[in-house]
């Protein structure tokens, strides 16, 4: 299964270590989206930074 990650907040003002995450989930920009494998890594790095991004199944892939 995949998942598609959405940013929808900005990374200005926020810790050094979210930043560092939002860089490697592929994005850095709001409105910018990533689709990655449903992973327990992947799910650990979004549950740190949920607030800034939305995340959705992806059908078909």
């Amino acid at each position: 299964m995949k998942i598609k990650v959405t940013q929808v907040r900005s990374t200005i003002n926020r810790k050094e270590n979210h930043k560092r995450i939002i860089r490697s989930l592929g994005l850095g920009a709001p409105g910018k989206s990533r689709i990655h494998n449903d992973n327990p890594c992947i799910r650990g790095m979004i549950a740190k930074v949920s607030y800034l991004v939305t995340v959705e199944e992806v059908e078909g892939e």
